[in-house]
Formats: structure tokens, C-alpha cells, sequence
């Protein structure tokens, strides 16, 4: 009985979860303002932190965020990043290699040397300005995949570079949480350099065996019309192997998104991308609106004080700014637009998985203090609640202008 209880408990706070979402994102669609923000909200409002905490459910509270809800944030976040791999092929991919690989990495190194930096300076314990500057790394792209594809802007130059950079990003950030979280784990010394050298050519090449893998495999599984026949057969089949993918990276060491992202760009370069969309698109009115609001569930503002609001206005500073000039700089060389570069920076600002991450290990570790703890969530809830809204802003400017 109380197994049926606790599924019963996690199938209401879905429920609670989806709905609010979506009724808070006709209001933001009313209001012209990003979609995702009011999705983020919503997570926030109904989430176990507030309203959702009210004990309305058997004396517990009325939304609860346990292993399985997040899990299921998880599966959505690989629906996102399968879609957004939908929107550009290997070939397009490659061919902004140079480009991609730069901002991304640029993306990684400046805030995390900033970061470092900046709070030694400020008199934190070394392992505390470890993961605080590994939970300034990595991008949360699909805040930004939502804005664009909203915008419908998602097949502009800018946009196929914050994606490719993104996924740059992700695989560098992996590979430092890898080396970070070790470390903290076992209490050693920072590795040498050549060990970290060696840890991210090794996941980089992980990340370039999977993509070739699904490129060569993908379409030859999907274009086998004869065994393809029964309705529904093409839909079910690319679901299984994006998930499929997605398990496969996560056993190699990678993010799960980016091996969702991969199997997305392998069905690109397929004759069935369009019957694939039309469905890819419907699981994303589901999903992605749950995603943002579990996301927002998780933040929790009852541990602010002023030195939680000292220290996490240094990190939003910081993740605001090195995001900007690391990403948005580089950015320059390759589209030689001062705007569009722009909404590059903007568009990797927003933090999510990684920090909340990171935040998690630090807390249960007992590396990180409540405080520390309750600055990097904040962190995380404030560059994912202002990039939508800055993005939107950047591109209205365009439309006003033309």
C-alpha cells in the first residue's frame, strides 16, 4: 500500500506540475513575454519550496520532487536535445567545427579561471571554489532551444552556433565534473595537468565515435521500408534508438542529452526528418513544458540571507560576464556581427543540470556550506529565469528595427 501511496503522490505532482505549466504559459504567451519563463515559474510557485509544500496529500506535502520526478525531467531533457539535434545534420555540424569548438570551449575555460580566480580572492576553501567554478562551466542549451524554436529563429547562423557550442560546452563541462568530483570524493590533490589533458580528449573522442555510430547506423535501421509498415512503426523505432543513444552515453561517461542530440542529427541527414518532426514536435508540447517546471520546482529560496545574496551576486556577476565576453567574443571571428554575437553570449548564460549537480554533490559531500549551497542554486534560478527574457529582448529589437 504504501508503494501504491508514493506512485499516486508522484503521478499528482506531475500532474500539478504539467498543468500549472501550461496555464502559466498561455498567460506569458498573452503577455508576450518567453514561454519558458512562465514555465520556470510555475515550477517555482507549485513546487514543494512553496505552494506545493502545503501538507494537502495524506500530511505531506502536495508536490513532491523525489528521484523519479527528477528522473523524469531527465528523459524530457533527452526529448529536447533530440528535437534540437533535428535541426542541423553532421554535415552542418562539422562544417561549424572550428566555430563550435571554440566558443565552447572558450565557453568552459573563462568562466571557470574567472570563477577560480575571483573567489580565492574572496577567501573560500579550495574544494568549496572548485565546484563553484565547475557549476559556472555548462550551458542549460535547452532553455535556449525553447526561445529560439518559440521565435522561430532556430535556423539562423547564431542559433546552429549556440547548439554546436553548446554541446562543446556540455562535454567540456563533463569531462571538468568528472575531475572535480573525484577529487572531492577521495580528498586528493589537483590532478596534473596532463591527467585532465588526457580525461577530455578522451571524452571528446567518446562524443566523436557515438556521433560517427549513429550516423552510419540510423539511417540504415530507418530506411528499411519493408519491416517498417505497421503505423506508428517509424516513430516508435527512432524513439527507442534516441533513448537507446542517449543509454549508451551515459554508460560511456557522457551526458545522456548529448548522445540524444547525436541520434537527433543522424535522423537529420535521414528521408524521413519530416514525418520525424511532425512527431518529435507533439512529445515536446508534453515534455518540455514539464521539464522547465521541474527545473523550477527545484529551487528552493528559504535559505537566503545576506551573506547567501554577497556571494551569489559575485557568481550571477561572474556567470553573467564570462559567458558574454567567452562565448560572445569569440563569437565575432566567425559571424562577423557585433548583434549576432551577441545573442550567442546571451543565448549560453543560462545554467541548469550541471549547477544543480555539482550543488547536490557539494551539499551531500559536506564540501559545500548551506550558504554556498543556497548561492549556486540561486545562481541557477536566476541565469535560467533572465536568459528567455533577455534573448526575446535581443531579437524584438530586430523585428522593431526591420
Amino acid at each position: 500500500m504504501a508503494a501504491e501511496s508514493v506512485f499516486i503522490h508522484i503521478i499528482i505532482s506531475l500532474s500539478i506540475l504539467l498543468f500549472t505549466a501550461k496555464i502559466f504559459a498561455e498567460i506569458f504567451q498573452r503577455i508576450k513575454q518567453p514561454v519558458v519563463l512562465g514555465e520556470l515559474l510555475a515550477g517555482i510557485i507549485v513546487g514543494p519550496y512553496a505552494l506545493g509544500g502545503l501538507p494537502l496529500f495524506d500530511g505531506q506535502p502536495l508536490v513532491v520532487l523525489d528521484e523519479t520526478v527528477k528522473h523524469i525531467g531527465e528523459l524530457a531533457a533527452i526529448i529536447i536535445l533530440f528535437i534540437a539535434g533535428l535541426e542541423i545534420t553532421p554535415r552542418e555540424f562539422l562544417r561549424g567545427g572550428a566555430a563550435s569548438f571554440t566558443v565552447g570551449a572558450l565557453g568552459v575555460i573563462v568562466p571557470f579561471f574567472v570563477g577560480f580566480i575571483v573567489l580565492s580572492i574572496y577567501g573560500l576553501g579550495t574544494f568549496e571554489i572548485l565546484l563553484i567554478a565547475t557549476a559556472l562551466t555548462a550551458t542549460s542549451i535547452a532553455i535556449s532551444i525553447q526561445v529560439l524554436t518559440e521565435l522561430g529563429k532556430m535556423q539562423s547562423k547564431e542559433a546552429r552556433l549556440i547548439l554546436g557550442a553548446a554541446i562543446v560546452d556540455d562535454i567540456l563541462a563533463i569531462a571538468i565534473l568528472s575531475v572535480v568530483v573525484t577529487m572531492v570524493q577521495s580528498g586528493d590533490s589537483i590532478p596534473q595537468i596532463a591527467d585532465i589533458a588526457f580525461l577530455i580528449l578522451k571524452i571528446l573522442g567518446l562524443f566523436a565515435v557515438l556521433l560517427i555510430g549513429a550516423v552510419l547506423i540510423v539511417p540504415r535501421i530507418l530506411h528499411r521500408e519493408k519491416l517498417w509498415r505497421s503505423k506508428g512503426s517509424i516513430e516508435g523505432i527512432t524513439t527507442a534508438i534516441f533513448f537507446g543513444i542517449a543509454g549508451v552515453a551515459a554508460y560511456a561517461g557522457l551526458s545522456p542529452i548529448v548522445g540524444a542530440f547525436a541520434a537527433g542529427m543522424a535522423v537529420a541527414s535521414t528521408k524521413l526528418i519530416k514525418q520525424v518532426e511532425e512527431y518529435a514536435h507533439k512529445l515536446q508540447f508534453i515534455f518540455a513544458p514539464l521539464f522547465f517546471a521541474i527545473i523550477g520546482a527545484q529551487v528552493d529560496l528559504r535559505g537566503i540571507n545576506l551573506e547567501v545574496l554577497i556571494i551569489a551576486g559575485i557568481i550571477i556577476a561572474i556567470a553573467i560576464l564570462t559567458k558574454l565576453v567567452g562565448c560572445g567574443l569569440p563569437s565575432m571571428l566567425f559571424l562577423k556581427d557585433k548583434t549576432k554575437s551577441m545573442r550567442v553570449g546571451i543565448g549560453m548564460v543560462s545554467r541548469g543540470e550541471v549547477g544543480l549537480i555539482v550543488a547536490g554533490v557539494g551539499v551531500t559531500s559536506g564540501v559545500l556550506s548551506t550558504d554556498v549551497y543556497t548561492s549556486i542554486i540561486l545562481m541557477v534560478a536566476v541565469t535560467t529565469i533572465i536568459t528567455p527574457i533577455w534573448l526575446k529582448k535581443v531579437y524584438k529589437k530586430e523585428l522593431i528595427q526591420n
